[in-house]
């Protein structure tokens, strides 16, 4: 794995979910945790925040939709250069979670580092390619100057791992209300709430469920009307004051168990501690993306 020289290892969890919710073992999913930590990735390797592959005769993107300058001066139309999010290898991703299109084995995602009017959050795109394709690589263009420094994130090595999930918002409703003594034996008997510390992991994913604060899913292809998957979470934070007793990873506990590392590695703040989900659309060719902002 390329730059990546210490794992993080999400604790086992306190409890066999499926023991306590039988039903559950049919909506596992496999997520891949990026745990950004800050480093000095390099454009061949995978990151958050760092130096894309990215081909010397594909022009940079660039955004001119309407954006929200918050007094910076920036005329609403002006193209803005996007800047790097994620960038995955897939040698890099533990297999199997990511399905990527057949020929290609690098995941690249920029947004717009301005919020826009709808969805109120930066305007991610997603490029899939081969990288043995790449044989000059285009400097990268630096941030606008209007732009917030709080929707670039800062250069960040990665340490992928992959994890189960289970639904909260995405379980429908009448297998909630049919599993409902199931799910109160479970907090009877642990302390860590199922629905809002041990479900889904929070952070920056791959794959797995979106970690929803309010939106209730599906949420389906403007193309075809069919559910579209969920492809990647950027959240402001690893994780919150609650979610760190079981999402933080062993190596970033002190002695005692406790946080001896930031949540928030990234320098990120979407809209406070929010989110912005990236899903695509695996029936249509092109697999068209959407993407939705959600906040506390």
């Amino acid at each position: 794995m390329k730059d990546q020289t210490t794992g993080r290892r999400t604790p086992a969890r306190p409890f066999d979910v499926v023991g306590f919710v039988p039903g559950l073992a049919d909506w596992e999913r496999e997520a891949v945790r990026l745990h950004p930590r800050p480093g000095a990735p390099s454009r061949d390797g995978s990151s958050v925040g760092g130096p894309l592959l990215w081909p010397a005769d594909e022009a940079w993107p660039v955004c001119a939709r309407m954006h929200q300058g918050f007094g910076t001066g920036l005329p609403d139309a002006l193209p803005v250069p996007m800047v790097p999010v994620v960038q995955a290898f897939r040698s890099d991703l533990p297999p199997g979670v990511v399905p990527f299109p057949e020929g290609k084995d690098l995941l690249q995602v920029l947004w717009c580092p301005f919020d826009h009017e709808f969805p109120v959050s930066p305007w991610p795109v997603v490029v899939w390619r081969d990288s043995t394709a790449v044989r000059e690589v285009l400097p990268q263009p630096a941030p606008d100057p209007g732009a917030s420094h709080r929707l670039v994130p800062a250069p960040c090595v990665v340490h992928p791992e992959r994890v189960t999930e289970y639904p909260t918002r995405d379980l429908p409703e009448e297998l909630a209300e049919a599993w409902q003594d199931d799910f109160r034996r479970l907090s009877e008997a642990h302390p860590l709430m199922f629905f809002s510390d041990v479900a889904e992991a929070p952070g920056i994913k791959l794959g797995g469920y979106p970690s929803w604060f309010t939106w209730e899913g599906p949420v389906d292809c403007e193309a075809c009307g069919r559910p579209v998957d969920h492809l990647l979470t950027v959240a402001s934070w690893e994780c919150d004051g609650d979610s760190w007793r079981f999402w933080l990873p062993l190596e970033d506990r002190d002695e005692d168990g406790g946080r001896a590392v930031p949540v928030d590695p990234t320098g990120l703040d979407i809209g406070g501690v929010g989110s912005v989900y990236v899903f695509e659309c695996r029936t249509c060719p092109d697999r068209p993306v959407v993407h939705l902002f959600d906040s506390s």
